[in-house]
């Protein structure tokens, strides 16, 4: 790790300042992810910027809006009653990232900006285009079991890893920012970018924008939403498949239903085909297997994560019947 410059400003206003003024500068919080990139040599940086003594750790409900703060940690916001309450479905992904020592450190904002666990990205010796653009995607033809059939391009298909933000995105969250060049509500679905020609080019995001919370409406969706995450052990491990699911029913009829996936996808992956495929008509064995097959159109896979397509199919059909108490 190389030497760098460490500065811990007591408002946002300086910290935006202290980021904006050098081009490498970058800010930590719980550090869970950023400091691992830094030892790894994924990441440099010649300033550090400490905003822990920000004011951003509040979580509140306001009316029908719960609003988190971008430093409230991952294992505060999980068990928060207005979340247990309103938001089942982000209270279940954060409960199921992670390890409960990290939970207690990683900070919310943190957790939607983390970067992919593609070995190759985490591997300073590998090219990686995402980590060195122009330098290759060895994942294309080397190990890519945990890797993208959706959304993925020619020059990167590594998985974006956050459960936080596959719930976000099943509850029509907005992301909050301020930077250099004042405040944004950012729709979570438009936060992420695809990878495209640029991998590295990870968020919309600008210089020295800062994240400083998430604001989620209050529905009668978002109340009957669950977290279904498929993964290779029960402890600390990433999804190989998840599905967040809110649903608005009115007898066997589904008026609305977000859908939301990880482990899948280039970046956190809401379906509008597979939602069309259900949403007005009655929820059954023929409506969610119907919305599978839409989800799962245009993938591109390879030998070792072809398994995804059929998995997420079946991980959709089991979240929604139970969902929908189908027997």
């Amino acid at each position: 790790m190389k030497a760098f410059e460490y500065a811990n400003p007591a408002t946002v206003a300086d910290a935006i300042r202290l980021v904006a003024e050098q081009p490498d500068a970058d800010f930590i919080a719980g550090g869970t992810d950023l400091v691992n990139l830094m030892k790894d040599g994924a990441e440099s940086h010649d300033r550090i910027v400490d905003i822990n003594a920000l004011p951003l750790a509040d979580v509140v409900q306001a009316g029908r809006v719960i609003r988190i703060g971008a430093l409230a940690r991952m294992a505060d916001v999980a068990v928060h009653p207005a979340v247990r309450a309103a938001l089942p479905v982000v209270s279940q992904a954060l409960l199921a990232s992670a390890s409960p020592q990290v939970r207690n450190m990683a900070a919310i904002g943190g957790n939607l900006l983390q970067r992919t666990r593609c070995g190759y990205f985490r591997d300073s010796g590998s090219p990686c285009n995402k980590r060195a653009p122009g330098s290759g995607c060895p994942a294309l033809d080397g190990q890519n079991r945990g890797h993208a059939v959706l959304g993925g391009s020619d020059h990167c298909i590594a998985v974006h890893p956050s459960d936080f933000a596959v719930a976000l995105l099943a509850v029509d969250a907005v992301v909050l920012t301020q930077g250099p060049s004042g405040a944004r509500r950012i729709p979570v679905g438009e936060f992420h970018r695809l990878p495209g020609t640029s991998p590295d080019r990870e968020t919309t995001l600008a210089h020295a924008e800062l994240v400083v919370g998430a604001e989620v409406p209050v529905t009668s969706m978002a109340a009957r939403s669950a977290y279904l995450k498929l993964r290779d052990r029960t402890s600390f491990e990433f999804a190989v498949v998840a599905v967040a699911a809110a649903l608005d029913l009115r007898g066997p009829i589904v008026r609305d239903l977000r859908l939301a996936f990880g482990g899948i996808a280039t970046k956190p992956w809401r379906s509008p085909e597979a939602e069309a495929a259900i949403r007005g008509k009655p929820l059954t064995d023929a409506t969610i297997e119907a919305a599978g097959r839409a989800l799962v159109r245009g993938a591109v896979t390879r030998e070792q994560n072809a398994f995804k397509v059929d998995l997420v199919q079946r991980a959709l059909a089991g979240h929604l019947r139970e969902l929908g108490g189908l027997r």
